[in-house]
């Protein structure tokens, strides 16, 4: 057990606040803070990284709560705008001034995954978590993560001590293979760590699944939400510490703390009808990449083909071309890749796809999709 006594396994995300005329509607969270606690809830995740956030939970929680009644949680995101480790260390020290906290129970170092890792290494904030933690200032430190199961082995195996991990996991991903899921999960069950679980609803698009996904829901039960099925299917998972819900107002807040109150585990049953819910998403028809990315070692326009499709499938399943965009624009243009607009219709990527996937038609289609201008 990572806290002296068990934590009930909803916790709440920071990172998606309501706002009023573009700034943090602070009285809606404190209002939200409110129903939680009283709920008897207590974590709360937030991050450097997100704008505004820390300081609300200054506002919202710490001047209104004993700092001992809650657990909160914090990230460092080295690889942002950190060109030394002193850089890297600010963080931490701004995310106390900001949140007032004293200490933090749970430090994360924040999305490890490829290029990403490394830079937590080569700045050994592996050492600072411990150093921090020696000196009460971290309770329990562990680090948030997008990558490969592959990966996640090699990251838990090179550092044993880590006390957590956090990971994207929800039923519509859970066999996804450029989310793998269950894979991640396996993999830290396997090194015995306890699961922080982020991202249930998938961005919230689970919470408005396709029409077919919510008739199931419906049948099931119609006085609940489809937000209720992929938070409680992610509680419901083994080793689980506490699952996050990025609530924006206080009606998310209501739904959720009205069926993780008592929640207590899936029925049979229950677990059917989600099974049933992903089968029918799965069935939708994709582009069937696996995320190998052959392709994209022999693109000589360093094409994001697979992070392309990945956007593009999210378009089809839920019909969401502002989420489909988000994503196009964090694992294309964000992983230093050219869009689809750039393809020159070589065709050796298509030379090399174990999927036989005709790639340049995708691609083309992708960039009317996301309305992409070719460079000149």
């Amino acid at each position: 057990m990572l806290f002296e006594k068990e934590i009930r396994k909803l916790g709440f995300g920071l990172m998606r606040l309501p706002k009023k005329d573009n700034v943090i509607d602070i009285e809606q969270v404190k209002e939200m803070t409110d129903r939680f606690m009283e709920a008897g809830f207590t974590y709360f995740d937030t991050a450097w990284a997100y704008e505004g956030s820390e300081e609300a939970v200054r506002q919202a929680l710490m001047e209104r709560y004993p700092r001992e009644s809650f657990q909160l949680a914090t990230k460092n995101a080295a690889w942002i705008q950190c060109k030394t480790r002193e850089d890297a260390i600010a963080q931490f020290e701004t995310s106390l001034a900001k949140t007032g906290a004293g200490y933090f129970d749970c430090y994360l170092l924040h999305n490890l995954g490829e290029h990403r890792t490394r830079v937590f290494d080569d700045f050994k904030l592996w050492d600072f978590v411990k150093e921090k933690k020696a000196e009460g200032k971290i309770r329990h430190y562990g680090f948030s993560f997008h990558s490969t199961p592959e990966e996640l082995d090699q990251i838990l195996t090179a550092h044993p001590d880590a006390e957590f991990v956090q990971l994207q996991i929800n039923y519509a991903d859970w066999e996804n293979p450029a989310i793998q899921s269950r894979g991640v999960y396996e993999v830290a069950r396997k090194h015995g760590k306890p699961v922080i679980i982020m991202e249930p609803l998938k961005g919230g698009l689970l919470a408005n699944p396709p029409a077919a996904v919510m008739e199931i829901f419906n049948a099931a039960d119609p006085s609940i939400s489809a937000a209720s099925w992929g938070i409680r299917f992610a509680a419901d998972l083994e080793g689980i510490l506490v699952v996050l819900s990025g609530m924006s107002d206080l009606a998310q807040m209501e739904d959720n703390l009205s069926y993780m109150k008592d929640f207590t585990g899936f029925t049979k049953e229950q677990k059917g009808v989600v099974e049933k819910a992903r089968t029918v998403l799965s069935g939708i028809p994709l582009i069937p990449c696996t995320t190998c990315n052959y392709c994209a070692k022999v693109c000589p326009k360093n094409i994001g083909i697979s992070g392309t499709f990945t956007a593009s499938n999210i378009y089809t399943q839920f019909n969401n071309l502002d989420a489909a965009k988000h994503q196009e624009g964090w694992l294309v243009g964000g992983h230093g890749q050219k869009q689809a607009v750039q393809c020159i219709k070589c065709g050796k990527c298509e030379e090399v796809c174990p999927q036989h996937i005709k790639i340049r038609d995708e691609l083309e289609k992708a960039a009317a999709l996301f309305g992409q201008q070719k460079e000149d």
